[in-house]
């Protein structure tokens, strides 16, 4: 017993795998999270904080060291000379040394103004790339679906395969009593091999779109995984969550944003400065000797006539906005154009629904009609398998239409946002 526990405790993660189930849910929110393009939201927010930081670093004193030797080929001299009065020219050869400070008092708040258009910017940038990633949805989707029609087809095939395969044991024992013929076993092991075609193909197909949908999740997905039917809402709402209404959104706040800041550019400006240095000569010209000097002071600048640049600036950003406007504008009629495309789309799936039931609940009753023919010698089993095919093609037509209603209504809710 205790050697059956440790067999069962070793063989868990292999039957988990095996076991492994997967929902459209998760694939959704596994793309989100692994795509590589998800990364970038973190990355530009990072981006974003640095630029922030160091526009703000313009508020800070800016501090330049500065140092030049100079040989001029004339100098100053006094015109005249006075008695008992000597003026030395400067030297031809000048050296000096200066620390240089700036410091920003005023310029009409244009480092935060162009902050906040930084910050607008990365906002754009981010919802831009939910805008791609939520696009991976549609093919997620058409993804999952496929594998998951190829799923339930291979469920068919094998039960078909359970049942022809009793058959051939019934027609192995009417043969060995003579009741039938030997070559009724053959039509039916010909349609045999055929089923086992049809589930290899199945196979590989099924393993392509796994490795697609592995790919666009960015995770690795087991062969064996069992697909989860969705359950999915089937009520039409009205209220549109797309992302890029948020994307126009942001994109038009920006574009304020910078209307603001080209408002700014022609307010003054008003800095503070201090010089430190050492030279010959110094501040006084007429002192041939190395000294130490200093100077302060304020400086004022204001552009009062800049040609009617701001103007024009502004102008181009009111054109911006119509632009964004427009393409907002294209944005839902194509949207509104899709969905009534695919609400069209589950209305018709709807009704081919509702008469396969009574096609395949028909069938069943000719193939029960046609054993107990073939039992009797009234019929080949040609005959009987051409029923037997009918009704798993009912079946097949049934799963086929179910699965494209469950992907018509994911692919609405995908298109309205929601």
């Amino acid at each position: 017993m205790r050697q059956l526990n440790i067999l069962l405790l070793l063989l868990s993660p292999l039957l988990s795998i095996g076991q492994q189930t997967l929902s459209l849910e998760e694939c959704y929110v596994l793309s989100n999270k692994n795509y590589p393009i998800a990364k970038q939201t973190v990355l530009l927010q990072q981006k974003s904080a640095l630029e922030i930081e160091a526009l703000n670093r313009s508020k800070l004193p800016k501090i330049d060291l500065n140092a030049q030797a100079t040989y001029q080929s004339d100098v100053t001299q006094l015109p005249i000379s006075l008695p008992n009065f000597t003026v030395n020219p400067p030297n031809k050869d000048q050296y000096r040394a200066t620390l240089d400070i700036n410091q920003l008092i005023y310029n009409g708040g244009l480092i935060d103004a162009n902050a906040k258009i930084k910050q607008a910017q990365t906002k754009t940038l981010q919802q831009q790339t939910e805008v791609n990633l939520y696009q991976l949805k549609s093919r997620i989707n058409q993804l999952y679906f496929s594998t998951f029609l190829l799923q339930e087809r291979n469920a068919i095939l094998v039960s078909k395969q359970e049942q022809l395969n009793s058959k051939i044991k019934e027609i192995k024992s009417a043969i060995k009593f003579g009741a039938i013929l030997p070559a009724s076993e053959k039509v039916l092991e010909a349609e045999n091999l055929k089923i086992k075609q049809q589930l290899i193909e199945i196979k590989f197909d099924r393993k392509r779109t796994l490795e697609s949908l592995s790919l666009l999740t960015a995770s690795p997905i087991n062969e064996n995984v069992t697909l989860l039917k969705p359950v999915i809402d089937g009520e039409i709402n009205t209220v549109n969550k797309r992302p890029e209404l948020q994307l126009f959104d942001l994109q038009k706040e920006q574009i304020e944003l910078s209307r603001n800041t080209v408002s700014k550019n022609n307010l003054p400006r008003v800095n503070a400065f201090g010089q430190a240095g050492y030279g010959n000569p110094g501040l006084n010209m007429l002192d041939n000797s190395f000294q130490t000097f200093y100077m302060l002071g304020l400086k004022a600048n204001w552009n009062v006539f800049d040609w009617n640049k701001s103007k024009k600036e502004k102008d181009a950003l009111v054109i911006s906005e119509a632009i964004v406007t427009t393409d907002k504008d294209v944005f839902l009629l194509n949207n509104n154009l899709q969905l009534q495309e695919m609400q069209n789309e589950v209305y018709k799936l709807q009704e081919v629904l509702s008469t396969d039931l009574a096609i395949i609940s028909l069938r069943e009753y000719v193939v029960k009609s046609a054993d107990a023919q073939l039992r009797n010698g009234v019929i080949t089993s040609s005959d009987y398998l051409v029923e037997l095919t009918n009704l798993y093609e009912a079946k097949t037509n049934q799963k086929l239409h179910e699965i494209q209603l469950l992907l018509a209504k994911a692919n609405y809710h995908v298109i309205n946002g929601n």
